[in-house]
């Protein structure tokens, strides 16, 4: 499994459940590499989508709630698909055979499932917002991360600098 995030500078990734930086080139990043591939998420996550489940992914809700009902869950098109486990754990069981995992949020659920992560996908906003209320672990002060890959991304409509950055956890 490997992670994928958006961050701004002090590592924040949301307020009110909301991103924090409109980012048109990390939407596309997203999309670019977890189409085809299972998408786990938090419940509060998930319900942030608009339009209801990730197309083109298996999009796997962890929630406390065993009578989860997501919303816009029904008439799927081909090759979308939303399981919903009650435990960090049960991601982990329920992805195991999967192909290509990625673990997309929120806050509580990076937190469990990042020692089980292999590299971190960051979009670095240079930027700090105030009023953050949720955030990624710093993973340039923790030393089982590492700086493999660095590339520029460019800047925002609204300004703000950007770059792409994939850590790997130190074998």
């Amino acid at each position: 499994m490997d992670a994928i995030v958006s961050v701004t500078r002090d590592w924040a990734i949301g307020r009110d459940g909301a991103l924090l930086v409109r980012n048109k080139a990390d939407m596309h990043r997203f999309v670019e590499l977890t189409r085809g591939c299972t998408c786990v998420m938090g419940r509060k996550t998930y319900e942030s989508f608009p339009g209801g489940p990730l197309k083109g992914r298996r999009n796997v809700i962890v929630t406390h709630d065993a009578g989860y009902v997501p919303p816009k869950a029904e008439g799927l098109s081909a090759g979308t698909s939303v399981d919903v486990v009650t435990s960090p754990q049960a991601a982990l069981d329920a992805t195991a055979a999967d192909a290509r995992v990625w673990l997309i949020g929120g806050e509580s659920l990076y937190r469990a499932l990042l020692p089980c992560c292999s590299s971190c996908y960051v979009t670095r906003n240079d930027v700090v917002v105030p009023g953050a209320d949720a955030f990624f672990p710093n993973l340039d002060d923790d030393p089982t991360w590492t700086l493999a890959e660095r590339e520029d991304g460019g800047v925002t409509s609204a300004g703000v600098a950007f770059d792409f950055a994939r850590y790997d956890r130190r074998a």
